[in-house]
């Protein structure tokens, strides 16, 4: 399987889907999580492209070696896997990119940064830089992906899968507000391209990771839910093997929530809603 991974280096060895068919396309920006799933990928076989930035968690700074470590350490557990330099957000950088490997298979975008502030202190820079990397990172690596396999979708031997992914702050978290309006856009978007990739062959859903990562470490200790022991981002890199996987395909617009040991769905909105007379006064009625 070749699989892009998003958010960690840069594409330039012919070698990704010439060596094997299958390309993983992934991107990430070194976050712990995009590593853990790019080796365990690799080490099951996939030709991985991993694509990378090598920002700083706010976003700033750029580096190729975030990306060629990790494509360093694949090759010397005898994996197939090269790096690539460039921004998931722009849309001409993700159409060069796949059009240059000729078949992807399918597609992780772990690329995001941090602004996080209240309400009343957050400045329009961190709310656009969080919208644009997260939000329209997605949009445009999943837009290309649509067209590649709609325009490859005569030549396909199996289900191309897409894999979105959100956070729980998309239910809303303090200090996030920029976070949680992407992570939940995510969603949005991710159940949109389940309704239109089956007509080429494709499926898309959505990752809801809960891993000890760099973020993580920024928090105070006193305040974190868990730690590096039980919820490394190596539990989590299998369930995006799954998810990619052949054993998965049928399986569209579902949000997988991986946490440690545990791996759950998390239930999607749906529409209940009904005619109200007299609605004042009635809320705790409803709610009920």
């Amino acid at each position: 399987m070749s699989t892009f991974l998003s958010g960690a280096g840069q594409l330039s060895d012919d070698e990704c889907c010439a060596a094997r068919r299958d390309c993983l396309y992934r991107s990430w920006r070194r976050s712990g999580l995009g590593e853990a799933t790019a080796e365990h990928l690799a080490a099951e076989g996939a030709t991985v492209v991993v694509n990378d930035l090598g920002t700083f968690l706010q976003g700033d700074g750029e580096s190729a070696e975030p990306a060629d470590e990790t494509v360093a350490s694949i090759r010397t557990a005898g994996g197939t896997a090269m790096s690539h330099l460039g921004d998931v957000t722009d849309i001409d950088y993700t159409e060069k990119s796949v059009a240059g490997y000729g078949r992807v298979d399918a597609a992780v975008n772990f690329a995001g940064v941090l602004r996080d502030a209240s309400l009343t202190e957050m400045a329009g820079d961190d709310w656009d830089t969080v919208v644009d990397v997260h939000l329209r990172g997605h949009f445009a690596l999943l837009r290309t992906l649509a067209r590649h396999w709609d325009e490859t979708a005569d030549d396909a031997d199996r289900e191309r899968a897409f894999v979105g992914v959100t956070s729980p702050s998309a239910l809303g978290a303090a200090g996030q507000a920029n976070c949680a309006a992407v992570k939940a856009g995510v969603l949005g978007l991710v159940r949109t391209a389940s309704a239109e990739s089956p007509r080429y062959d494709a499926r898309a859903s959505a990752l809801m990771p809960v891993a000890y990562t760099r973020t993580i470490e920024d928090i105070p200790e006193a305040k974190r839910h868990f730690g590096e022991d039980n919820t490394p981002p190596e539990k989590v890199a299998p369930v995006v093997g799954s998810l990619v996987s052949e054993a998965a395909e049928g399986v569209r617009g579902e949000t997988v929530r991986a946490q440690g040991d545990m791996v759950s769905l998390v239930t999607g909105p749906e529409d209940e809603s009904s005619m109200v007379d007299g609605l004042s006064g009635r809320f705790g009625e409803l709610l009920d």
